[in-house]
């Protein structure tokens, strides 16, 4: 069984609800924009379980894939709500909907590893 990692894997996810914030961001600024079809970016389960293999970077130069940057991860068209006369498929509902479960994600990942954090300094001072 391999060791997990909390601080990386609650880094990785910060990083993908960077990514994911963003795009809902995007969305929302062209919700008048017509033809603009919605985006979302995959689930963070569907990316961490692909970003399990890593290679191995042996020099300085190489160029590591990090699955996790803003511009490895995945974005996709979604269904629509609803599409407008233009075209757009942005419901600025569902985006803000979207938008407060990155927010408690973030709440929820930033307080796991403040406890994880509090735990692991507690037992380094005795």
């Amino acid at each position: 069984m391999e060791p997990i990692h909390l601080f990386e894997l609650s880094s990785q996810q910060a990083r993908w609800l960077v990514a994911r914030q963003s795009t809902l961001a995007a969305n929302v600024a062209n919700a008048n924009t017509p033809g603009y079809r919605a985006a979302d970016v995959t689930p963070f389960e569907d990316v961490f379980n692909d970003a399990s293999i890593h290679m191995a970077a042996t020099d300085p130069g190489h160029i590591g894939l990090d699955p996790l940057a803003l511009d490895q991860i995945a974005v996709k068209d979604e269904s629509p709500w609803e599409i407008a006369h233009s075209g757009n498929s942005v419901s600025l509902e569902r985006e803000m909907m979207k938008a407060g479960e990155v927010n408690r994600a973030y709440s929820l990942n930033a307080g796991v590893a403040r406890a994880f954090h509090q735990m692991l300094m507690s037992s380094v001072k005795g």
